[in-house]
């Protein structure tokens, strides 16, 4: 007999979501994340924007199911996000941000896919 596919229940898929959605308000609560290292600290935090947004991609596709819905729903996390820190001394929101935070969550959302299919085939 083969075992059957353990579905996920409403808080199980969107724990996580919730979860990482709140290290990300986190973050964004802090007056300065700079590293002093000049043009790698805007690399590496850049880099660190497109790598939390990739991470929320997946986990709102995995609660979710498709694509499109999990993705719009980042990318308005993501402006809040930036909202969120108008608010935050030494922080400032940013257009970019949001299309860099866009950007990770197309990647999460693809390499969850990725996973997905190569699960599914195997």
């Amino acid at each position: 007999m083969a075992a059957s596919p353990v579905v996920p229940t409403p808080v199980r898929r969107w724990a996580p979501v919730i979860a990482w959605a709140g290290l990300i308000f986190a973050f964004s609560s802090v007056p300065s994340l700079g590293t002093d290292l000049g043009t790698w600290d805007l690399v590496l935090r850049k880099l660190a924007h497109v790598a939390e947004y990739a991470i929320l991609g997946a986990l709102l596709l995995r609660a979710l199911g498709p694509a499109l819905p999990a993705f719009a729903l980042g990318v308005v996390y993501a402006a809040t996000d930036e909202v969120h820190q108008l608010f935050v001394s030494g922080r400032n929101g940013s257009p970019v941000d949001v299309a860099i935070d866009a950007v990770g969550v197309g990647v999460g959302i693809v390499a969850w896919r990725s996973v997905s299919h190569r699960r599914a085939t195997a």
